[in-house]
């Protein structure tokens, strides 16, 4: 029945989660879900009014533009320039997204032909890979190790591997590590690129949940970056909106050419009042992402205080909502907790071959949750 493509594709861990989640709810079980990184805070009520309204008006309810109403680019324009530093023309450098799970699916089949590599994280975001096996490319997992801080050796890269690839991914703030960027990576990235004709995807999707300070940059701050890359980022995460399914992608030119031109062929577009809610969000004011951003340190320091007590060595991240922590055996972790605890964690194993090794904690829930949880791993003997 299904094509032969099919059987290339790894079953995708959030749904299989999800399953055994449902499975443990059924049999009564009060469940605690630190898995899959959807926030439990509201969106903004005035971004929630503001699509209100425009569902309202029959101007609306039409086709949407592929490439995003013009209001909308030129909002996500001003908040580049204000946010980053950084100019864009918004007719020919923004391109609407409905998320940036959208655009990169759909990236490596602008760009992939058969048999080229792409340059994926790992462990990473598990569209990477699958985008890049549907467009019949080679996946070349680039480790992200703790010794490393969670950066990729580009210089280990093979020379015949990075003469045949035509993407690479990256992603920071990163999922899973929860890592940041280190001086001089994205500028190293830059070069490589360039040396090699290899197209850069940032996906900036937490840049804006940050703590202790921490700004994380735009990749196209990065001297010479809009010659060999695109970034990606979403509202989801920033403005608690994961189900409205918006975002954008910014930067050079022709390669958002090549993937709006798949987009025109495979979707259409944005609903209208969805764009204008997000106009609202990205012109208006911030203090809700301060607040979530205090929220989730709150919740953060709860958690890794409590893991830290149970005896687990773990990192306090500086940015995104996740916290990662190595035990050793993951599968067998995540399943233990889920069986004996309620407590659902995410295997490391499902961003790659890289997370082995290694869990994954999820800041979206309650300090009061957070708490039960860390009183139910003590119950366990952890």
């Amino acid at each position: 029945m299904y094509a032969e493509r099919m059987g290339m594709l790894p079953p995708y861990l959030f749904a299989r989660i999800d399953e055994m989640k449902a499975a443990k709810i059924r049999a009564g079980v009060d469940v605690i879900d630190l898995g899959v990184g959807d926030p439990d805070l509201p969106t903004p009520s005035f971004v929630v009014e503001e699509l209100c309204r425009a569902a309202r008006d029959p101007a609306h309810h039409h086709y949407p533009s592929y490439a995003g109403m013009p209001d909308y680019r030129e909002a996500v324009a001003g908040w580049y320039r204000r946010r980053f530093g950084v100019d864009l023309d918004p007719a020919t450098e923004v391109l609407a997204l409905m998320g940036s799970k959208d655009g990169i699916a759909h990236a490596p089949e602008a760009f992939v032909n058969p048999g080229d590599y792409v340059l994926v994280p790992s462990p990473g975001y598990p569209v990477y890979r699958t985008s890049t096996l549907f467009a019949e490319g080679r996946v070349y997992e680039m480790p992200l190790l703790a010794e490393n801080h969670f950066i990729p050796a580009l210089e280990d890269i093979p020379k015949k591997v990075a003469g045949s690839a035509a993407l690479m991914f990256l992603n920071y703030p990163n999922n899973p590590t929860s890592a940041v960027t280190l001086p001089g990576f994205f500028e190293s990235a830059v070069e490589f690129a360039r040396e090699h004709g290899i197209i850069i995807i940032h996906d900036n999707a937490y840049s804006e949940i940050s703590y202790d300070g921490y700004r994380a940059p735009s990749f196209l701050e990065t001297e010479g970056a809009r010659e060999v890359a695109i970034e990606m980022h979403s509202l989801s995460k920033t403005y608690n909106m994961t189900g409205w399914r918006i975002g954008m992608a910014v930067g050079n030119r022709e390669i958002l050419a090549g993937l709006g031109r798949v987009k025109t062929n495979v979707d259409s577009g944005v609903f209208d009042a969805v764009q204008r809610a997000a106009i609202a969000a990205l012109s208006g004011p911030d203090d809700c992402v301060r607040d979530a951003c205090r929220i989730y340190q709150e919740r953060r320091d709860l958690l890794v205080g409590g893991l830290r007590e149970l005896g687990f060595a773990v990192e306090a991240p500086r940015a995104t909502f996740y916290v990662w922590m190595a035990v050793d055996d993951c599968m067998a972790f995540a399943t233990r907790m889920l069986d004996e605890a309620g407590i659902v964690v995410t295997p490391g194993i499902g961003f790659g071959s890289g997370g082995d090794g290694y869990v994954r904690f999820a800041l979206t829930r309650s300090t009061e949750r957070i708490r039960q949880a860390l009183e139910r791993m003590e119950a366990m003997g952890l």
